[in-house]
């Protein structure tokens, strides 16, 4: 049976879907530090450096991918990254030490999460037609919805079964997902390449445009993962009870999710620099607001617009990309801007803890991320508004 153009992308978008909401746990490990710590004997630095590794597999993917997808068939490609990141789950889950959880979870789940979000990302904009902006959105916006379902989830789980019945859980949900993604990629028959582009049009570097809109990425993602980072801790920093800073962690991760979907949406509306700016100011203001009033209650609607202030510019960075470069650049491109959110997530986060251990509270960090949204202002005006000759 041969598919329609919108057939194809609502087979594309539902691969998106089903490869990265088990993978957008990922944002969810918070919940299973202590009983992890206990299982394996070891201390929050290693479970901490076990998360930065993830993160920092999860980018080395994101750039193998565009290297691995023009000679592997997507279907397979997809499996393939099941495969590698299941297995790394359930040797995370039988570990008996740090080193092997570190390999199972921090090497190969990252890995193949990195390979699988290029993939499908790609794909979609190989197929999309009309509101590319609310599509690029919405994929780049799994990630925080897989968490903000995964972390009730695993407390739960983790409290019921165990933290070892977790992880391969976790695996097999993560490999059947993957057989799903690969099937629906397979019916959309996606190309990975669109023959009747220029021959050099994909390897155009732009770089002035890049450096910029990588910068402007970057500061927004500092300002953000340092939220999403330590959301609980700062809530609790300034004087909110237990309950609400995990009520925290859920609402503002919901948040981030609607901001990424209205985000790339907006761009289908408005001029890219009218987003840019407008994503930096609205996080400005959350930062000028729990630094005025400083309180429990303003802790909450401050953090989540701090953090919506990333999530709006990851969803307008994912659609420009589209906007700005032709199709077959789109998964080249935005690997390599995915060193930026890379590098700020140990960025930021980790001066915030160190001014922590020294202050004993966030102020200075939260003064940080209002100048960090200042500087993301400036540079996002200056987006041109239109593809670029």
């Amino acid at each position: 049976m041969r598919l329609t153009p919108g057939q194809r992308t609502a087979a594309a978008i539902a691969a998106a879907t089903a490869l990265n909401l088990p993978f957008g746990t990922l944002y969810a490990f918070s919940v299973v530090l202590k009983p992890l710590e206990a299982l394996l004997g070891i201390g929050r630095a290693e479970t901490s450096f076990v998360f930065a590794l993830a993160t920092i597999t999860l980018t080395v993917g994101m750039n193998l991918g565009p290297r691995i997808y023009r000679a592997v068939p997507p279907p397979l490609l997809a499996l393939a990254c099941g495969l590698c990141s299941g297995c790394g789950l359930f040797i995370a889950a039988a570990a008996e030490n740090f080193a092997a959880f570190a390999l199972g979870y921090g090497v190969l789940f990252g890995l193949g999460a990195g390979v699988g979000f290029i993939l499908v990302q790609q794909g979609l904009n190989q197929t999309v037609k009309s509101a590319s902006g609310l599509a690029n959105g919405y994929v780049v916006s799994l990630y925080p919805l897989g968490a903000m379902l995964g972390a009730p989830l695993f407390g739960w789980a983790a409290e019921a079964f165990g933290v070892r019945a977790l992880l391969a859980g976790l695996g097999a949900i993560v490999l059947g997902s993957c057989a799903v993604s690969a099937l629906l990629l397979r019916v959309a028959v996606i190309r990975m390449h669109d023959a009747s582009a220029p021959a050099d049009a994909a390897h155009h570097p732009q770089w002035p445009l890049f450096l910029r809109l990588g910068a402007v990425f970057f500061l927004a993602a500092s300002a953000g993962l340092l939220v999403l980072s330590q959301a609980a801790g700062i809530v609790q920093a300034y004087g909110g009870t237990t309950a609400l800073a995990l009520a925290a962690t859920s609402i503002i991760s919901g948040a981030v999710a609607a901001a990424r979907i209205g985000g790339g949406w907006l761009v289908d509306h408005l001029p890219v620099p009218h987003v840019a700016a407008g994503a930096q100011l609205w996080a400005l203001a959350g930062a000028l607001l729990l630094t005025l009033w400083p309180g429990p209650l303003v802790t909450l609607p401050a953090l989540a617009m701090i953090a919506m202030g990333y999530g709006f510019t990851s969803g307008f960075t994912a659609a420009a990309i589209a906007r700005y470069w032709p199709r077959n650049a789109f998964g080249r491109v935005a690997s390599l801007l995915y060193i930026a959110w890379c590098v700020a997530a140990v960025g930021l986060p980790v001066v915030a803890g160190w001014l922590f251990d020294r202050t004993q509270g966030y102020a200075w960090a939260v003064l940080i991320a209002a100048g960090v949204s200042v500087l993301g202002t400036l540079l996002a005006v200056g987006l041109p508004g239109r593809k670029p000759a």
